[in-house]
């Protein structure tokens, strides 16, 4: 008998297998299929050898949740020298064994849906375990070649000097001290019949040695993991073009290394943003938000996106505000910040939101000879919050559409172990555009067939998420 307190587990004989039991019930802010529990009872009790297999026994509903929590346990990247001495390939067989309601078995486009949501995930955790030494700007780009290729799209790449000729001062500033040049890549997915146009902006920097305002050797280590934002955005948009979406979709991914060295930025200098507004630098450290300042300023002056959502690890306070599991989200709608909870708890990328009310926090950047500060005066005023305030500013607080800010800086890894947080958030919150039938069903947005089809056939002009 298990007795889960909040899980149990017992070896069964000469520990060839383990039996594990989930909680029996979890609080409104977790996910109904207690996501991490299962990668964490995976890690621990799983027998070793070389050929295993796990029976997870779940209901529908929680089966994307769940793939996605085993994906999490087995990363990719490794340097120990016993891996690469050995000959034979370790496998891992997923079975899923379905009860309560519509527990027939799971259709073939289902387990291949699960098999592009957990090839992303692994693929967004193994770009950030690699350190900056092997996955530089030149790598992450390559990496993002690769993936269009897969899917037959050529990205559009903005480098090093044309960045400053063509206006875009923070990643420029940003990334002008490293040995390899800070970038700007889209990939672009537009198919016919597209009814909106959404833009997910990545935070990739490869590494962040805090610039001139450099970070302590306690705080330094771990700083490779600063390009999980890029790095989800990237596993998700393979997954999702991969499993069919109906919407114009681009993925902007904002490169750089924080490095120190004689072209640094400085405190003190000033940037032009691409949006225009100008940025009096007084901490190096903030540099995340100003290089995602002119991704959202891209996507919304050069792609015409209707939705933009920015996913980054921003602030360490993110941590301290929503904890070690949750992300923090921040937005200028209370449909989607609702959503997003939702979405989050639908694939076990948990979210909670921050608090959006710029005209009480935005003074916080007050500067006296530019536009704004990029940090803020009081670090006790919520500054998870400010923190994405700064980034919406460059597009502007009155702007139409929907934005979204993703805070990950937390989730982002388990101990020392990158998690590939953010690719199911991101198939989840977007569901609803895609062709995919699971992904349809973990959507919190968009239609999942409850309308009449008479209705559905009125409605098909409209936008499907907003």
């Amino acid at each position: 008998t298990l007795n889960p307190n909040p899980t149990d587990s017992c070896p069964l004989y000469l520990n060839y297998a383990t039996v594990a039991a989930l909680p029996s019930r979890v609080s409104r802010h977790n996910s109904p299929s207690a996501a991490q529990f299962v990668t964490r009872l995976v890690r621990n009790c799983l027998p070793g050898g070389v050929h295993r297999c796990i029976v997870m026994v779940c209901e529908r509903s929680e089966v994307f949740a769940s793939a996605c929590a085993l994906a999490r346990a087995f990363p990719l990247f490794t340097h120990r020298s016993s891996a690469s001495r050995r000959t034979e390939k370790k496998t891992v067989t997923v079975e899923f064994f379905l009860v309560g309601q519509n527990n027939g078995p799971m259709e073939v486009a289902t387990l291949k849906c699960l098999a592009s949501a957990t090839e992303g995930v692994r693929l967004a955790a193994r770009i950030v375990d690699t350190p900056c030494s092997e996955m530089n700007t030149d790598n992450f780009l390559e990496e993002i070649k690769k993936v269009g290729k897969d899917l037959g799209i050529t990205p559009t790449i903005i480098r090093d000097e044309e960045l400053k000729e063509r206006g875009f001062g923070g990643i420029y500033g940003v990334g002008k001290a490293a040995l390899h040049p800070p970038a700007l890549a889209v990939l672009s997915h537009t198919p016919d019949g597209a009814t909106q146009t959404i833009a997910w902006v990545g935070k990739g920097i490869v590494y962040d040695t805090g610039g001139l305002s450099i970070k302590g050797k306690t705080t330094m280590p771990g700083m490779k993991r600063d390009c999980g934002g890029a790095a989800a955005i990237l596993g998700a948009f393979k997954a999702t073009v991969k499993q069919g979406f109906k919407d114009n979709l681009h993925a902007v991914f904002c490169l750089a290394e924080n490095a120190v060295g004689p072209r640094a930025t400085r405190p003190d200098d000033i940037h032009v943003l691409y949006s225009g507004k100008t940025v009096e630098i007084n901490n190096t450290d903030a540099e995340g938000r100003l290089i995602l300042a002119d991704g959202v300023a891209y996507a919304c002056k050069d792609l015409g996106a209707d939705i933009i959502l920015d996913m980054a690890t921003l602030t360490g306070a993110q941590g301290i505000a929503t904890g070690k599991y949750h992300a923090a989200v921040l937005t200028n709608n209370e449909e989607w910040e609702k959503a997003c909870v939702k979405a989050g708890r639908n694939c076990g990328d948990l979210v909670h939101p921050l608090v959006y009310c710029p005209e009480l926090h935005f003074s916080e950047f007050t500067s006296a000879v530019a536009d704004m500060k990029n940090s803020v005066a009081d670090r006790d005023n919520t500054p998870s919050s400010c923190a994405g305030l700064f980034i919406a500013s460059h597009i502007g607080f009155d702007w139409p559409g929907v934005w979204v800010h993703i805070d990950i800086a937390a989730p982002v890894h388990a101990g020392e172990r990158a998690t590939g947080y953010g690719v199911a958030l991101l198939l989840s919150l977007f569901g609803g555009a895609s062709e995919d039938p699971l992904l349809n069903l973990v959507s919190p947005l968009g239609c999942n067939g409850e309308s009449p089809p008479e209705e559905m056939e009125r409605d098909s002009k409209r936008r499907r998420l907003v």
